[in-house]
């Protein structure tokens, strides 16, 4: 028991050992929310306040929920579930839907975007791919947010929301209605319709939900400022009269407001709960004190902002780049990053963010000059490469036909085969990025657990394949800040901090400058030793229009 709670601070302890009523965790950037959430699990089940196969921990994507479940085994706890709410929605229909309809739950749509585009060819529209793609953005928000098409016109009509260029509320009432009619023709569902049909089986069937509820008893929720009203509404369900839930979460980190998540369910616990437990995770132990007090200056005046404490030294001072051009500031990113790395920098430690995928290829052509190797975050992905699935799939042969040797050798050997070469490559390009990913498998056999077999290596390739949780890359990584949220490097640049950019050109009223703000604070926490700002005054060289330092910046001169 005392290894349970060895290690955790003040805070962690009193999240994993308060169990009297529910909990409410208001955890900031660094502060080891999970390891306090992953620890209340293991001494609940330890001190039997929880079962393990009655507990259901959530969150919100796939590698966050196998990341949960690897720290829980590691802390002796093998039967919790730990899903994403889709995934737990999805496992519930899939089981109850033979015996409730007799048939199998429809097929899940892949991709909305081909099914909205024949919609608007229907209806003889065209518009070009990024309206498409606002399209079938705007189904998907109208279903999480449970409106009806009647509510979404009134919302666009009290101006709360503004459809997609050329549309008006009318049109995409109607795209609503045909979207929803051809998926039932084609017997498709998409992926919010899991939780509908989620939240519709448990409402609309007494002796399913008991089962469920007789199922799950105790409930953890972590990123609690991203859940929708869907989502909640499915939680609630879930509850019913149990109050056996621990939520965690930051209303400084919610930046997924466009996609229907709010903090409001977050901020709102205690009154939703009156007997909730409120506990605060200040403490910092990711980023230097200079760099813990820049987020703070940075997310001061927003609703529920936690005051962090950094517990390490002050750390490089922040840089700023300020230069003339586009281009201009990409050099000098690179160049910035190439001395980094001739100093003793590892180039999968630094991470370059970017407020959206436009403004990457400028800096990616930039380091790719300097010679220095580049992952895209977001592009094709890493287990999705042919060369990769060959190698997992050659990795996994050999292990069936019981091929003996240490793991790093029988792996190092295989990829000989898939095209790998012991002498790094010296140039740029196809080859280099292959012979990247594949001493990325190599470094992952080499750093595996000596007493693992060849079998129990590929079981674990093919989980991350399926987690989406790829090995480290001796590369910068370029990602937008969204993708980088969860995420942390110990250097990070943040580029194009200009206003139109980061705030971006869109964001006009005063929610909308609140959600850029808080995207801002969490690219500054993704930082752990130094941190980079940068800018570019004008697109090009000679342009008329100079743009003005991001309001941002001003966090640096108080």
């Amino acid at each position: 028991m005392a290894d349970l709670l060895a290690g955790l601070n003040d805070g962690q302890k009193k999240v994993a050992t308060w169990f009297d009523s529910p909990v409410v965790v208001l955890a900031g950037a660094g502060t080891g929310k999970t390891r306090a959430l992953t620890h209340r699990i293991a001494h609940g089940v330890a001190e039997a306040h929880y079962r393990a196969e009655n507990t259901l921990a959530l969150t919100f994507t796939q590698k966050a929920a196998a990341e949960m479940a690897g720290r829980l085994r590691a802390l002796g706890v093998q039967q919790v579930s730990t899903r994403t709410f889709h995934s737990a929605a999805l496992r519930q229909l899939q089981h109850f839907w033979p015996k409730l309809t007799g048939g199998f739950l429809p097929d899940i749509l892949p991709s909305k975007a081909s099914l909205v585009a024949h919609v608007l060819e229907t209806m003889r529209i065209a518009v070009d791919q990024a309206v498409l793609r606002d399209i079938a953005a705007e189904v998907e928000w109208r279903k999480v947010k449970s409106l009806s098409p009647h509510d979404y016109r009134t919302a666009v009509e009290a101006g709360v929301r503004v459809t997609p260029a050329g549309l008006s509320a009318d049109d995409m009432v109607e795209v609503f209605d045909r979207y929803e009619k051809a998926k039932t023709e084609r017997k498709r569902i998409d992926f919010e319709d899991v939780l509908l049909l989620g939240v519709g089986m448990l409402e609309s069937e007494p002796g399913v939900l008991a089962q469920v509820r007789d199922r799950y008893r105790h409930f953890l929720v972590d990123e609690y400022q991203d859940v929708s009203p869907i989502q909640q509404r499915l939680l609630d369900l879930w509850l019913g009269d149990a109050k056996d839930v621990c939520v965690v979460g930051d209303a400084s980190q919610t930046i997924y407001t466009f996609a229907g998540a709010t903090s409001d369910y977050l901020l709102g616990f205690p009154d939703a709960l009156p007997d909730a437990h409120l506990i605060r995770l200040e403490t910092n132990y990711r980023s230097t004190s200079t760099i813990v007090e820049l987020a703070n200056r940075v997310i001061d005046n927003q609703p529920g902002a936690l005051t962090l404490v950094s517990q390490s030294g002050p750390g490089p001072d922040i840089e700023l780049i300020d230069e003339d051009t586009d281009d201009r500031e990409a050099q000098a990113i690179a160049q910035r990053i190439a001395a980094l790395n001739a100093g003793g920098t590892a180039l999968g430690h630094i991470a370059i963010l970017h407020r959206y995928a436009a403004q990457m290829l400028a800096i990616e052509g930039a380091l790719r000059q300097q010679g220095l190797s580049v992952y895209v975050q977001g592009g094709t992905r890493f287990f999705d490469q042919p060369h990769i699935k060959r190698a997992v799939m050659e990795i996994r042969g050999a292990a069936v036909a019981g091929v003996q040797g240490s793991i790093a050798q029988v792996v190092t050997d295989i990829l000989y085969g898939v095209g790998y070469q012991a002498k790094e490559p010296d140039h740029r390009g196809a080859e280099r990025s292959t012979w990247e990913d594949l001493r990325a498998l190599i470094a992952l056999a080499e750093s595996s657990d000596q007493a693992m077999t060849l079998t129990e290596f590929s079981d674990e390739l093919v989980k991350r394949a399926a987690a989406h949780d790829e090995p480290d890359r001796d590369a910068v990584t370029l990602t937008t800040v969204h993708a980088a949220k969860g995420r942390e490097w110990p250097v990070v640049v943040v580029m194009g901090l200009t206003e139109g950019n980061f705030p971006i050109s869109y964001a006009k009223k005063d929610a909308e400058i609140a959600e850029e703000q808080r995207l801002f604070y969490v690219a500054v926490t993704r930082a752990q030793q130094r941190l980079i700002l940068s800018l570019g005054r004008a697109q090009r060289q000679g342009a008329a229009h100079q743009r003005t330092p991001s309001r941002f910046l001003r966090a640096l001169k108080r």
